[in-house]
């Protein structure tokens, strides 16, 4: 009778104590999962449009084409995890090893009062510009836009 009373003055304690730890650690990993797949379909996004940025400027960036315009339609998911979301651009010039100036457009992407954010580079020419322009997710006509005329090749999300 004795190595009961000792058995459950051992295992009472344990047991209570694991229904508190379970819930609070499965609650714990499925946080980390949900960040982390908010990130990851951020990131993903992110690349969707540095890449059909980056094919835009392509298209319009030969000898032969003196002006024109170019748009895309992305076709983006309107919502992460149930959260809108927005699109900046920042050009910044830089050198490259030959020492010649070429122009990256850093695509920030922020989840709605969530805080999550991802940035990505988009490799452009040293002809590009950028005009300051938002993109929101939910935007049912959301674009991107370039054109290209004697100063060089403009790009700019728009809708």
């Amino acid at each position: 009778m004795a190595h009961v009373a000792i058995e459950y003055v051992i295992m009472v304690p344990v047991l209570i104590l694991q229904i508190f730890l379970f819930p609070l650690a499965a609650n714990s990993l499925m946080n980390i999962w949900v960040e982390s797949r908010k990130n990851l379909t951020l990131q993903e996004t992110a690349s969707h449009l540095g890449s059909a940025m980056q094919q835009l400027y392509s298209a319009l960036n030969h000898k032969t084409i003196s002006t024109g315009k170019a748009t895309y339609s992305p076709q983006l998911s309107p919502l992460i995890e149930n959260q809108y979301y927005t699109i900046t651009g920042k050009l910044v010039t830089v050198l490259d090893p030959a020492m010649k100036p070429t122009k990256i457009l850093k695509l920030t992407l922020v989840l709605a009062n969530a805080g999550t954010r991802v940035t990505t580079s988009v490799l452009l020419g040293p002809d590009a510009l950028w005009k300051n322009s938002t993109l929101v997710s939910t935007s049912s006509n959301a674009y991107i836009s370039a054109t290209k005329n004697s100063t060089g090749i403009t790009l700019q999300f728009g809708g």
